[in-house]
Formats: C-alpha cells, sequence, structure tokens
C-alpha cells in the first residue's frame, strides 16, 4: 500500500489582484474559494487582458483558521449547571 499526502477536501485560492486591477479582479479580493471553483486568469470580465498581472493565493483549507462554532460553544457553558446527569427513578431521588 503507497501512503501519500492526504486528499486536501478543502484546497482553495484567492484571487491577488495586481495594482491598477479591473473591477472583477478586485470584487474577488479576499474571497477563498475551493480549488475547482477558481476562476482562470486573466478573468473572462478582464478589460485589460494583455497586461493582467493578477495571481492566486493558494490555501490547503479553503476555510478560516478560527473555529466558526467559537462563540456558541461559550454559551453551552454559561447556562449554569449540568442537566445531561438523569436523576433516578426513585422517588427519594426527586427530594
Amino acid at each position: 500500500m503507497v501512503e501519500g499526502k492526504p486528499k486536501l477536501k478543502y484546497r482553495g485560492a484567492e484571487v491577488i489582484a495586481a495594482a491598477g486591477a479591473c473591477d472583477a479582479a478586485l470584487s474577488l479580493m479576499n474571497v477563498r474559494l475551493l480549488a475547482a471553483e477558481v476562476p482562470l486568469l486573466p478573468l473572462r470580465t478582464c478589460d485589460r487582458p494583455a497586461t493582467c498581472k493578477c495571481i492566486y493565493r493558494h490555501f490547503d483549507d479553503r476555510r478560516r483558521k478560527f473555529p466558526r462554532r467559537g462563540e456558541h460553544a461559550l454559551v453551552a457553558f454559561a447556562q449554569g449547571a449540568e442537566r445531561r446527569k438523569r436523576r433516578g427513578r426513585r422517588e427519594s431521588d426527586y427530594t
């Protein structure tokens, strides 16, 4: 069995607009896309394709590094006592 690099499921890239870039490239700045969705350069709607100097910035993971669940995880701890522990079935367990 040959072991290689694991396939990166969320590999992506973003367009880095060069100085004097067209509006199409500027609209894609800071937008991370999956590798299969990244448009070819020069962009189809570029009004300066002969002088386009835009490039790609590649990422192993299209997603940002900060966890999206961060805010919601803190809310769970702020709700007070642990409620998952079940009481017994005896009447004395409820007093």
